[in-house]
């Protein structure tokens, strides 16, 4: 059976009524997830609340408004801190192409087509402008900053779970309080993470580095390009084995190592197998193709068939299609 999703873009500067439009769409299928497991093996506010004041209080601020937004709620709030949220698993294959005076994020996000929101949303929360592939109501899947920041997540492949924050959140706080790649790598480094997740940061400075975080260990940030779903060695076995996540990581690192690889070429290799994947019958097919260019602040999506160009100074709300199925895909 086909799936469909549509993708739409949103500017608002401030935490408004286009916000609060898309929580209120999402929050019954948020709500529902994130009492999957039973309340009470979710943090009670109070702890929620605690956690992003120590690690990230910045963000306290925007915080609170959501949650005003919200309508105040208890169950809300825990949510939209993403402190210790119910555990979830995506595929992804993303990689850095660096070329004299260009730099050039790209990323594929496998995942059930039906659990994406599909919001691109461009804001001014903290007086810097972000553009980012929503999930969790605020929280990144990718993004990029006005300041060329630009970051990326993949599930890290790993089983193991603990206290500390889904990697959404934590990207957020990235592109809305960091401008380079060093200080980006020092938030990585200290910032609690809930799972094993495999975060690619690039600035307008030509810098990259991949952070294997996870709750069990000390995060091993690298000068790595590429980043599939492992982490040092395979650990999950059957994942590895469905995700074909070697497969990926080999292929995206025989591009980047060739200096005959052309941004376009790069891009071309997402649109194709092994790292476009058809997989959506177990929920690893691709959901969207992200491509972040640091230096030129512009941000585009892909679908086969379609493509959306984005910056901080053109930024057209619109909304996209997309039909995925085992054989077909196609954007309208």
């Amino acid at each position: 059976m086909d799936k469909t999703l549509t993708f739409r873009s949103v500017e608002e500067a401030l935490p408004g009524p286009k916000w609060q439009s898309l929580f209120h769409y999402h929050w019954p299928a948020y709500a529902q997830w994130y009492l999957a497991e039973g309340e009470r093996e979710r943090p009670a506010y109070l702890a929620c609340y605690n956690a992003m004041s120590h690690h990230m209080p910045e963000l306290l601020g925007t915080y609170r408004q959501l949650c005003e937004l919200a309508g105040g709620g208890d169950l809300a709030a825990r949510l939209l801190s993403l402190y210790q949220p119910p555990p979830y698993i995506t595929g992804c294959s993303q990689a850095v192409l660096t070329r004299p005076g260009s730099t050039l994020l790209a990323r594929n996000y496998d995942y059930p087509p039906e659990l994406c929101e599909g919001t691109i949303l461009y804001t001014r929360w903290n007086g810097r402008g972000v553009i980012a592939m929503s999930d969790c109501l605020w929280g990144v899947l990718d993004g990029i900053n006005d300041a060329g920041l630009s970051v990326s997540l993949a599930f890290g492949g790993r089983k193991v779970v603990g206290e500390g924050f889904g990697a959404p959140i934590i990207l957020r706080y990235l592109l809305e309080f960091c401008e380079t790649v060093p200080e980006a790598a020092a938030v990585l480094s200290r910032v609690p993470t809930h799972m094993a997740y495999n975060i690619t940061v690039a600035d307008a400075c030509e810098r990259y580095v991949t952070a294997m975080i996870a709750p069990d260990q000390r995060a091993s940030i690298r000068r790595v390009p590429v980043a599939t779903n492992h982490q040092k060695k395979i650990e999950w076995y059957a994942h590895a084995l469905a995700s074909e996540t070697l497969i990926r990581e080999r292929q995206l690192s025989i591009l980047v190592d060739d200096e005959a690889t052309t941004e376009a070429r790069l891009i071309d290799a997402f649109s194709s197998p092994p790292l476009f994947r058809h997989d959506y019958a177990r929920g690893l097919g691709t959901v969207y193709t992200a491509v972040y260019r640091p230096r030129e602040g512009r941000a585009q999506f892909h679908w086969p068939g379609r493509w959306l160009d984005l910056s901080f100074d053109h930024f057209p709300e619109e909304q996209i299609r997309v039909r995925y199925g085992v054989r077909n895909l196609n954007a309208g």
